[in-house]
């Protein structure tokens, strides 16, 4: 069993919601986000999203982006955040680790070079932002061949008819862009979730987690009460900018507390 699933397995079993807190890797250096690292996997984080910067992003707000580009001028690359995985990994074998970003700079590097380098570094997971359903065949085979969960998006614009197209091919748990629009905008209500996930899980029994615009702990325990795990980004690079590491994982504590104290839907499979 992947230790993605195996969180979640054992979440299920205690009825309680993940918290996914987000990274982005080399922002404002390096020591900082290995700090990070191991502090959000110590205050409560049950798998960890980390962001691979990128100079064109296509989905991340202004945060993410003014992030993204702190950490290339700290000398962010491909080569070295699997080179920060490795040495979180050196002393933490448990805590499931996300990369997210962009096809680009894999195709670049190399995909088979990647999923293996990736694989050895001790990554769990792929997101990736702009590889759409049908050119999945550039990555999905090789990640497959590593063992690497390909994590897909559904927005909610994402049609009945196309979802099972989509979450073809998924693994992991399926990442539910809860709004129209990008990175640490507006906030999905209790309404829409309670609307939306239930669409989802008619056509998966992966786990679902919610990002885009989960932002506090209030917001994260209601979708603690809808989805199977809350995913925040923004808010905490926000943290950082304005006052320091320290704080981050404050937040991060407040915000795993919400979310396990949530009630857990049933997913399709009980």
């Amino acid at each position: 069993m992947s230790r993605i699933a195996g969180v979640f397995k054992a979440l299920k079993a205690q009825k309680r919601a993940a918290l996914i807190p987000f990274v982005e890797a080399y922002d404002p250096d390096r020591a900082t986000s290995l700090t990070l690292l191991h502090g959000m996997a110590a205050n409560g984080a049950d798998i960890i999203e980390i962001g691979m910067p990128f100079t064109d992003p296509m989905a991340d707000g202004p945060t993410i982006q003014a992030a993204g580009r702190r950490g290339l001028l700290a000398g962010a690359s491909l080569h070295g955040v699997l080179g920060l995985v490795a040495e979180f990994r050196a002393a933490n074998n448990h805590t499931p680790l996300v990369l997210m970003g962009y096809l680009n700079p894999i195709l670049s590097y190399g995909v088979a070079k990647f999923c293996a380098d990736a694989a050895q570094a001790g990554i769990d997971g792929l997101i990736i932002v702009d590889l759409p359903t049908e050119e999945a065949d550039l990555l999905l085979p090789e990640a497959a061949a590593q063992g690497l969960d390909l994590i897909r998006l559904i927005a909610p614009t994402t049609s009945n008819e196309r979802l099972p197209l989509v979450l073809a091919g998924s693994s992991g748990f399926v990442y539910y862009v809860s709004i129209t629009g990008i990175t640490g905008t507006r906030t999905a209500s209790a309404a829409d979730l309670a609307r939306d996930i239930p669409r989802i899980r008619a056509h998966t029994s992966l786990p679902i987690a919610v990002g885009f615009g989960v932002r506090t702990p209030a917001q994260a325990a209601v979708v603690a009460q809808h989805a199977d795990a809350a995913i925040v980004a923004s808010a905490l690079i926000e943290t950082l900018c304005r006052e320091n590491a320290d704080a981050v994982l404050r937040d991060v504590r407040a915000l795993a507390e919400a979310v396990h104290q949530g009630v857990v839907v049933e997913t399709a499979n009980g």
